[in-house]
């Protein structure tokens, strides 16, 4: 399985699973039918039920059919960490090639780069009723394909939003155990903090810290967690003779305790 190496704030790279073809293809076409199945309805409830005009109520269908339809992936995305909701149901998400989930402007760069897709739709609102939806979402299909393509043909299996934006889809776990997030369960009677400059680090830091420990657990490879340590205790100026997956578990329990005291 293809993967990519993403950076962690500590300049150390973590391989992802590259999302495959298939299931990228598959989370595209349960959007585009979701989208459609939302104009439909939209149309029917307009025009038949409040016996709107696309004519001369273009304003309305923009508003509750072109604004929804177009920003769908963008909301989606920045609310649902990186995931609409066909990426949710293959289990794969959006990341950012510097680690960790993507800014707010990489995301924005992504949606821009929609052009393709959007075309159709963009002339679906000139008039709604003179476009049959059947055509709009098969054309919609055909164009989206070409986005397919180049993913596809990718080394990154990176669209032209992706390659500007820095970011790529990757597979992720359709159930998180607790040992999965940065969430440690800390006894707070008695706890006795040992590290507490490790609130200088960001979320992200903590974040990477979690995810290198995970990686260091479950295949036994230390390189990655020594250097992680390494780099930690250079930051915070911190001496510790405790075995690297201990040092590392106690910098999360110590987050952990401290974040919720703030």
């Amino acid at each position: 399985m293809s993967t990519v190496a993403i950076s962690t704030p500590f300049n150390i790279s973590l391989d992802f699973e590259i999302a495959e073809f298939h299931k990228r293809l598959a989370a595209y076409f349960t959007d585009l039918t979701l989208l459609v199945v939302y104009m439909i309805a939209m149309q029917y409830l307009l025009t038949d039920i409040l016996s709107f005009d696309s004519l001369y109520n273009g304003g309305i269908f923009i508003f509750c059919v072109g604004v929804p339809v177009l920003s769908y992936h963008l909301i989606m995305e920045v609310f649902n960490n990186g995931q609409s909701l066909g990426k949710m149901a293959f289990g794969i998400r959006v990341m950012s090639l510097e680690g960790g989930e993507p800014h707010l402007g990489q995301y924005l760069m992504r949606w821009i780069f929609r052009v393709f897709e959007w075309l159709p739709m963009l002339l679906l609102y000139t008039n709604i009723q003179r476009y049959n939806f059947v055509l709009q979402a098969f054309l919609t299909g055909i164009l989206g394909l070409i986005v397919v393509l180049i993913i596809a043909v990718n080394k990154k299996s990176q669209r032209f939003g992706d390659m500007t934006a820095g970011t790529t889809v990757v597979n992720t776990k359709v159930k998180l155990g607790l040992n999965d997030t940065v969430f440690r369960e800390v006894a707070t009677e008695g706890y006795k903090v040992m590290f507490p400059d490790v609130m200088r680090l960001s979320d992200r830091d903590i974040n990477a810290i979690k995810a290198v420990l995970n990686q260091t657990l479950k295949s036994n490879r230390y390189d990655t967690a020594n250097r992680v340590a390494y780099k930690v205790k250079e930051v915070l100026k911190i001496e510790s003779s405790m075995e690297v997956t201990d040092f590392l578990e106690k910098l999360l329990e110590d987050y952990n305790y401290l974040a919720t005291k703030e």
